[in-house]
């Protein structure tokens, strides 16, 4: 099994920054890869990035630029950098981890909530 423990969300004026954390335990070394998503209220969960163990990054094309994944192996947590944050960068973001031990599994983290106001 693998825990995933989301921090760092929080409220920030528009323009601003937060770093969400993700720190992974368990059987991390079955991980084949962490994204980070996030759901607004009254609309679906969707991917905002991904990286995977080798260090490959996946974005939502509408987050290029802005956002940045990156992982630190040694801590077993994956970041999310959230530079000129917008109002509808609001929403409760989680994190997920992916992987196979025989069969394949993913497990969420609780979610923190971001919240951007104008």
């Amino acid at each position: 099994q693998v825990q995933l423990v989301e921090s760092g969300g929080g409220l920030v004026q528009a323009g601003g920054s937060l770093r969400l954390s993700c720190a992974a335990s368990g059987s991390t070394f079955s991980i084949n890869a962490i994204g980070w998503y996030r759901q607004a209220p009254g609309k679906q969960r969707e991917l905002v990035a991904a990286i995977s163990s080798g260090g490959s990054t996946n974005y939502a094309d509408s987050l290029k630029g802005r956002f940045t994944i990156s992982r630190d192996n040694a801590k077993n947590t994956v970041y999310l950098q959230m530079n000129s944050l917008k109002p509808e960068d609001t929403a409760v973001y989680y994190c997920n981890a992916e992987g196979y031990s025989g069969s394949y599994w993913d497990y969420w983290g609780q979610g923190t909530q971001v919240t951007v106001s104008s």
